[in-house]
């Protein structure tokens, strides 16, 4: 017990005399730099792309240093976006933060190498030829031979290892049990440094979830400083309430969703939220990168291996995409006026009693901040860490009409109580959730994109049920409207047409505006209504207006064009036929069809007299084969033997004319094709 109770205290002897020596180097070191530099924060911004800026700012008297602890996941943002400055006059001195090598790597590069977690004699093995004092109880200094293992008895029958230190002396070798050595001490300053920094490194990998980063200020007199980064926040969020009235004028409410999920309280921090989309990625900029480099082997025991060298890459060149700018069509303005016409008293004057505006004010001031819109909360805001905030940014009238939205895959009966929302505002509302209060009760909710100011938007909270729709689609039809020859190829054109009808009935009490939206598709041509009343990237919307109890209809008719190729040398006669029977097709167009279907119908029936022959040539060969396999089994001078030979004559002579006759069709069905194939080339009508 005497011996275990003796070992810890000499590892913890070795250690605290290191760690005494660290704390003497380190107030050293900081006296030498100066004083720390305390820097709380005083800014932060949001942005929607999920980062967020935090700025701190303090002052310093001359040389100084701040420690800024961060998450190891945040130390890339933080390597990728520092911005720091001496306000004043002085100048950064270095930027310097924890390595992630792996703790294994960095214990190898110390000249104690801790990885293993060695004892004492172990660590004193590695120490070997090193200068040391040991107390025992009693001073001796020597080098250090070696830690070596003896068997000794404990009791009367247990034999235990015992390790012995080997010192060589003044005078002489001297071997020590290490369980009586009572005190250790290395006399190299530098080999001492070596393990405490070892040690330090051990303490750092504890704490694997922060990293510290030191920045280094120099200069004279007192001056500000300022350090700003850029790190991974959450997206603050908005979440509108919409109060719409027959006699107030529509009321739009903001909130901000603020969350501080850092581990630091933000105490009168100046906070502004940015809307827009800033382009923001993440970057390995703190793992070590390690390249690896070939073994070169001397040419006196190996050749030289050939190397390959790759090919140097293209340059890239980036062409800018075309914006295409999309316009209403003429006519909307009118029709867009003609539903706003309305009866409506959604402009009359706002009643004092809007629930919304009941003891709430905006508290952010917005502002144009370059290509993005900034909302800048007017007061500090102190908010603990791991806590969120409701923050009022909009509080204003807006401008927007009620209206039907009449889609048929939202739902195929009923049409959406909507509203189009005009941002009439200065601010750029982003997207969120909307609460609506119709008629000072709850109505619905609805979501918004994000919407610049003078735009306009279409929301959609609750099923209209005093209102509904049937839709009937009408069959495809198609028909061939123009049709040339060019080359033996004929262009057809062909036009599809498509029709549906939606039937609206209104069972309300009063007259109803219904938006009806319809599938646009980009390869298909609008032609009734001539116009829509409003297109998006995929629809077309169109107004139709209802009166109180009474119907209305919209008929939609759209139409499609497609060009085809027949090659005539490879279609039948039924194929062209079709296309002779066409209405638009010209007479000179139908006259060449209708030739060439003569010229393929004489070379088609060539064809067939030539199949005919050739099978006759081959039933005929068959028969001969039946023939002689059934002369072999008979005598020669028997009655049926002799009629064999007849009849083997007689199908000579036949084959003999058919082979005529066949090349004689073959010559003809060459001559056919030929004259087919020069009047298909030479065709050129439309």
């Amino acid at each position: 017990m005497g011996r275990v109770i003796s070992l810890i205290g000499l590892v913890m002897f070795l250690i605290l005399g290191a760690v005494a020596s660290a704390d003497a180097a380190e107030i050293e070191a900081v006296g030498k730099a100066g004083s720390k530099v305390s820097l709380p924060l005083s800014e932060v911004v949001l942005y929607s792309s999920g980062v967020g800026y935090f700025r701190r700012d303090g002052s310093i008297e001359g040389r100084g240093e701040t420690e800024l602890r961060v998450k190891a996941d945040h130390v890339n943002d933080l390597l990728k976006s520092l911005i720091i400055q001496d306000l004043d006059g002085g100048q950064i001195s270095a930027v310097t933060y924890d390595s992630r090598d792996p703790i294994s790597k960095a214990l190898k590069s110390f000249a104690v190498d801790l990885t293993a977690n060695p004892g004492l004699g172990q660590l004193l093995g590695q120490l070997r030829g090193e200068r040391i004092n040991v107390a025992t109880p009693s001073s001796i200094q020597g080098m250090i031979l070696g830690v070596e293992k003896k068997r000794e008895k404990a009791g009367e029958r247990d034999v235990v290892d015992v390790e012995y230190l080997n010192l060589v002396t003044a005078d002489g070798l001297r071997s020590f049990p290490l369980g009586q050595i009572q005190r250790i001490q290395l006399v190299n300053e530098q080999l001492n440094t070596e393990l405490r920094q070892a040690l330090e490194v051990l303490a750092s990998s504890h704490d694997t979830q922060k990293k510290t980063v030191r920045i280094q200020f120099d200069g004279k007199g007192r001056r500000r400083v300022r350090v700003g980064y850029i790190v991974e926040t959450p997206v603050w969020k908005t979440s509108y309430r919409l109060s719409l009235s027959e006699t107030n004028r529509p009321f739009l409410q903001g909130w901000a969703i603020v969350e501080n999920t850092s581990d630091e309280d933000w105490e009168n921090v100046k906070l502004s939220l940015i809307s827009g989309r800033p382009i923001s990625f993440r970057m390995d900029l703190y793992e070590p990168l390690y390249v690896k480099r070939p073994l070169v082997v001397s040419e006196l025991f190996e050749s030289l291996r050939p190397q390959v060298h790759e090919q140097a890459m293209a340059e890239l060149s980036a062409t800018a995409a075309d914006v295409e700018t999309t316009q209403k069509p003429p006519g909307i303005a009118s029709r867009m006026q003609a539903m706003r016409a309305m009866p409506s008293a959604m402009q009359a004057p706002r009643a004092a009693e809007a629930d919304l505006q009941q003891g709430v004010t905006s508290i952010s001031q917005a502002m144009e901040a370059g290509e993005l819109f900034q909302y800048a909360i007017r007061a500090p805001l102190s908010l603990p860490r791991q806590q969120s905030a409701l923050l009022p940014i909009v509080n204003e009238e807006v401008r927007g009409d009620k209206l039907s939205i009449y889609n048929e895959r939202a739902h195929a009966k009923f049409p959406m109580n909507g509203f189009r929302l005009k941002n009439s505002t200065a601010l750029h509302l982003m997207q969120g959730p909307i609460t609506v209060f119709d008629g000072g009760i709850y109505g619905g909710d609805a979501r918004i994109e994000d919407l610049p100011p003078g735009q306009e938007r279409i929301i959609s909270y609750a099923l209209d049920l005093k209102a509904e729709v049937v839709t009937q689609a009408v069959p495809e039809k198609e028909e061939v409207i123009a049709a040339s020859l060019r080359k033996g190829t004929l262009l057809v054109t062909r036009k599809y047409v498509e029709e549906k009808s939606y039937q609206v009935s209104n069972r309300d009490q009063k007259a109803k505006v219904i938006l009806i939206e319809h599938a646009l598709r980009h390869d298909w041509r609008l032609v009734e209504p001539s116009e829509p009343t409003e297109r998006t990237r995929d629809l077309y919307r169109f107004a139709v207006k209802a009166g109180a109890g009474s119907g209305a209809r919209l008929r939609v008719r759209e139409e499609k064009q497609v060009q085809q190729t027949v090659r005539l040398i490879d279609s039948g006669s039924e194929t062209i036929g079709y296309y002779v029977q066409a209405k638009q097709v010209s007479a000179k167009v139908r006259d060449a069809l209708q030739k060439v279907i003569a010229l393929r119908d004489r070379l088609d029936q060539t064809a067939v007299g030539r199949s005919r022959l050739e099978q006759r040539t081959k039933d005929i060969t068959q028969e001969q084969g039946r023939i002689r396999e059934n002369m072999a089994k008979l005598a020669q001078n028997s009655e049926l033997y002799n009629r064999y030979v007849g009849k083997l004559n007689q199908q000579e002579t036949e084959i003999e004319n058919l082979r005529k006759e066949i090349d004689g069709m073959k010559i003809l069905e060459d001559k056919q094709k030929r004259e087919f194939s020069d009047y298909l080339l030479g065709l050129d009508l439309d």
